[in-house]
Order: C-alpha cells, then structure tokens, then sequence
C-alpha cells in the first residue's frame, strides 16, 4: 500500500475506478505505463490527464516507489500525449498537484496537460 504525506491509496478513487474500467473515460492515449483521457471539467481548450497504470498517491509517492523503468515509461508517455495532441509546436502547460496545498483532488498521481491557447501565468500572484 502506497501512503505519502499520511494519505494512504485509496483502491475506491475515481482514477482507480477508470482504470478498472468501472466509470467510462474518453481515451486519447494507453500503454503499459500510463493511460490518458480527457478532463471532464476541462479548463483549456486541451485538457487531458495523464494517469500512472499504478497505485501511486502523489509525485513524492511516485518518485520514491516506481522502479525506474515505470517512471520512464511514465514520463515518455507524457510526451507522447503531447505530441499526439499537436501542442508541441504551440506550446503547452503541464500541473501535476501534490497533496491538500496544490488543491490535489483525488489521490493518485495525475498529470494535467493544458495546451490550444495562451495560457497566461502559472500562478495568480498575492502580494
């Protein structure tokens, strides 16, 4: 069992869920390593998640765990969505939340990719 920053897996978590095919998703890319769908809420014209094939919480989860080969393939398929989306030559926003601070929603590890318009800054600034 995974547990980062005192949050264990959840088995129950919506991305676990998709994975086991129990709630649809609208596939863009799969492999052995990753599997990637669009948001349902998504927040640019291109916003699709990138989800390890693995019950891993967080990036610190993740990072420490996966064997390397896993994080590898992980990472590459990333790319690979974003190339296959286009967004390469335009350019695009990765975000991937980690724990109650960055707002991470469901616990396990998810990347955001944003792309198909500008996207303005990263962070809204509180001064």
């Amino acid at each position: 069992m995974s547990v980062t920053n005192g949050v264990a897996y959840d088995e129950g978590n919506i991305f676990a869920r998709i994975l086991r095919g129990e709630i649809p998703a609208k596939p863009v890319f799969e492999n052995e390593f990753a599997f990637a769908f669009h948001d349902i809420n998504p927040q640019a014209p291109v916003h699709v998640l990138v989800i390890p094939k693995a019950a891993y919480v967080s990036m610190a989860d993740f990072s420490a765990k996966a064997p390397a080969e896993f994080q590898a393939g992980f990472w590459r398929s990333v790319g690979e969505v974003a190339r296959q989306l286009g967004l390469e030559g335009p350019g695009y926003r990765l975000l991937v939340n980690a724990g109650t601070d960055s707002h991470q929603e469901v616990p396990h590890l998810h990347v955001h990719i944003f792309g198909g318009r500008p996207l303005g800054p990263m962070l809204v600034r509180h001064d």
